[in-house]
């Protein structure tokens, strides 16, 4: 059963386009093998409306983690945040976090805002000063209504 180069040409052709597949998938997840070495990290939000477990964290517009969960506390009804902090980034322990977006169609994301604190958060720790994710709609009606107002 002797194949025509045809075949054997789609074939090669099929699994290169799954090999760039499988190349754009771990450059825009960020995943690598074994992974880089990281540190836990939590905070809690009244909204987490567009974050999903694979979001970025970001200080200072660099990515330095991923959320890593997410769970709503049942007491308090706030989102609870879990993210993977890169080892080699030291988080002050007055630091904030907010959720934010890229734009009006950009993807959201965790922005740390980095404290002026000597000390560090410790693996485990919670960042305590969160700021939600924004309703735009809503305030794009605040807007509207407030200049009609006028």
């Amino acid at each position: 059963m002797a194949e025509s180069p045809a075949e054997v040409a789609v074939g090669a052709l099929t699994l290169a386009v799954a090999g760039g597949f499988l190349v754009y998938a771990v450059q825009t997840t960020g995943w690598a093998w074994g992974g880089a070495p990281t540190y836990p990290l939590s905070a809690s939000f009244g909204s987490a409306e567009g974050v999903a477990p694979g979001t970025d964290v970001r200080l200072a517009g660099i990515r330095v983690g991923t959320v890593t969960g997410l769970a709503l506390d049942t007491e308090t009804f706030r989102a609870d945040i879990t993210f993977a902090i890169d080892a080699g980034v030291v988080i002050p322990e007055d630091s904030s976090a907010a959720i934010a977006s890229q734009g009006l169609l950009g993807g959201t994301f965790v922005e740390v805002v980095p404290g002026e604190s000597p000390f560090a958060l410790a693996p485990g720790a919670e960042i305590l000063d969160t700021r939600g994710a924004q309703d735009l709609l809503g305030l794009m009606a605040d807007i509207i209504s407030a200049a009609a107002g006028d």
